[in-house]
């Protein structure tokens, strides 16, 4: 093996014959770095060419892997997005239709309190008014509704807070304010539970969610 380096330059191979010294002068140093092929030596003009044909394939190489694996990160950021844009629509369905469910059974349970009729009676039995609200309340939010009414009254719906004069199954205050919903609002469960429900839903949204306020301030 020649002791020559080559390199090559625009339109030419750079190369330094066997046994040059290089010298401090710029232009000097300039000419040997632009040497033509035709300067080299006859002997050393295939080991230069050799070498360089040898650069160009190795960096040809070199580009190639870089488009490859440019082309892979970029199919598998296309991959991942696309299954990230999945998902997202997916839950957005999901949530759209959960929203959807649960305002046709508001709606369902709404129109059934407003036309549930029940027959009036001198007293009811604590499982009597469960009936009842089991009837008007949404099977979904019935255990919300159930537990604000639990804490309020234990289901009594004659229950009169002494201090406050709160009354019946919600401890509404004053009681007065369920005859919006019904005349017999001291004596009758179902008018209760209408106007609980109806406070409830316009206040809070929802008996689960008037829950979660309770839960948080003992109050609702």
């Amino acid at each position: 093996m020649a002791s020559a380096t080559a390199v090559t330059a625009v339109g030419s191979v750079v190369g330094v014959a066997s046994g040059s010294v290089a010298q401090n002068n710029d232009a000097e140093s300039t000419a040997a770095d632009t040497t033509l092929l035709a300067d080299i030596p006859a002997g050393q003009q295939a080991e230069v060419e050799t070498a360089s044909s040898s650069l160009t394939q190795q960096a040809d190489a070199q580009a190639i892997q870089a488009d490859v694996s440019a082309k892979k990160d970029a199919e598998e950021a296309a991959r991942k997005a696309a299954a990230e844009s999945a998902v997202a629509k997916k839950a957005a369905a999901e949530k759209a239709a959960k929203e959807a469910k649960e305002r046709a059974e508001e709606k369902a349970a709404a129109s059934r309190a407003s036309t549930a009729t029940f027959a009036v009676q001198s007293s009811y039995t604590v499982a009597q008014i469960q009936a009842m609200a089991r009837q008007m309340v949404a099977s979904d939010q019935f255990q919300c509704f159930s537990n604000i009414v639990d804490h309020e009254s234990s289901w009594n719906y004659k229950a009169v807070n002494a201090s406050s004069g709160a009354y019946g199954l919600f401890q509404a205050l004053p009681g007065s304010k369920m005859s919006s919903v019904g005349s017999d609002w001291q004596t009758n469960p179902a008018t209760q539970i209408k106007w609980g429900l109806n406070y409830m839903n316009s206040r809070y949204g929802s008996p689960c969610q008037a829950w979660t306020f309770w839960q948080a301030n003992s109050w609702y």
